[in-house]
């Protein structure tokens, strides 16, 4: 019996995000450059089957629950049959997917057939002139399509996920506050991360999510810590009374989450990460079929793994012990 995949620091590891590609139909400016990247080609992305061959190996190893995501996943035409077969290794007992929802409407249902379990829905802003703003471009409409369809095929729970940006969607945040008293949707608030690029522009945009329990205390409703909704991970989450949904905060700057954390990531392109932040990453993609390689693989991953990612330090000027990744987030699959 294999053992399980348990870092240097305790910490065991039960969770898999996997890209499935760097390619997205938004350009959002917390993600992505306002001209985009220059995209893998299509050969270089993992295919179906072999996705199928490394979560069968880490399932081994203990890990259970799979997210997808991209890039944006559902431009990967194959994409049912990517969810299809990882939800169908033996041991693994969550699939999750993120997404921008803009084709969500459409697939929602052949995507719950094929064995997701649950969608998490990005959502910076209720304001349609904003979204363009901030996505610089697409349609907000249809990201509310995408989530009604998403409820409709039986999904839950929904998260939609809001990165807080200071001076653009701050004011916002009483909306997304009072949309989880009245519906039941779980609203989860990111602060900015400086994944590939650590400038003042970030600097500038970055706000702490102390702002949002400010916000919620001049609410007309009383609230209070929740246990963790299902896949939330690092989240803190709370309710108002009566609520029909939650909110929660994804807080990796200003509050560190590391010290429990239970998670490795796989690109589009076949490299495994330890840690979102770091560039320390190896390659899997030409082991695929040898599975006592791709074993070795996980646990040098374990062997490699820092104990925090600093990106703090990054607001302070200290010193990092580590060199960041030049991968944007779209490039990594957050």
């Amino acid at each position: 019996m294999p053992l399980p995949l348990t870092d240097r620091f305790g910490r065991v590891h039960d969770y898999l995000r996997i890209s499935v590609t760097d390619q997205c139909n938004l350009r959002c400016l917390y993600c992505m450059p306002e001209e985009g990247l220059e995209f893998m080609e299509k050969s270089r992305l993992l295919t179906a089957d072999e996705m199928r061959s490394i979560v069968a190996a880490a399932a081994k190893l203990g890990i259970r629950k799979i997210r997808i995501t991209g890039g944006e996943p559902l431009v990967r035409k194959d994409i049912v049959e990517i969810v299809e077969a990882v939800a169908s290794a033996p041991g693994i007992e969550d699939v999750s997917l993120t997404t921008n929802g803009l084709l969500l409407a459409s697939k929602a249902e052949a995507l719950k057939k094929a064995g997701l379990r649950r969608v998490n829905i990005s959502l910076d802003t209720l304001d349609p002139a904003k979204f363009v703003m901030i996505a610089r471009r697409g349609d907000l409409a249809k990201v509310t399509e995408g989530i009604r369809a998403a409820a409709e095929a039986g999904f839950s729970p929904i998260k939609l996920n809001c990165v807080l940006l200071k001076g653009i969607n701050e004011s916002e945040i009483a909306d997304f506050l009072r949309m989880s008293h009245e519906k039941p949707l779980h609203v989860r608030f990111i602060e900015y991360m400086p994944i590939g690029h650590a400038d003042e522009g970030w600097r500038s945009l970055y706000l702490p999510l102390t702002k949002v329990l400010e916000v919620a205390g001049g609410m007309p409703w009383a609230f209070e810590r929740i246990p963790d909704v299902k896949g939330n991970g690092p989240s803190e989450d709370w309710r108002f009374e009566g609520a029909a949904g939650s909110f929660g905060l994804i807080h990796p700057i200003s509050d560190r989450f590391c010290e429990n954390c239970n998670r490795l990531r796989l690109t589009a392109d076949g490299y495994l990460k330890p840690c979102l932040y770091w560039v320390d990453e190896l390659y899997l993609k030409p082991y695929v079929g040898d599975e006592e390689a791709l074993t070795d693989i996980f646990y040098k991953a374990m062997a490699i793994k820092p104990l925090n990612h600093e990106m703090a330090s990054k607001l302070s000027g200290e010193v990092q012990t580590h060199v960041p990744t030049n991968r944007r987030m779209s490039q990594i699959g957050g």
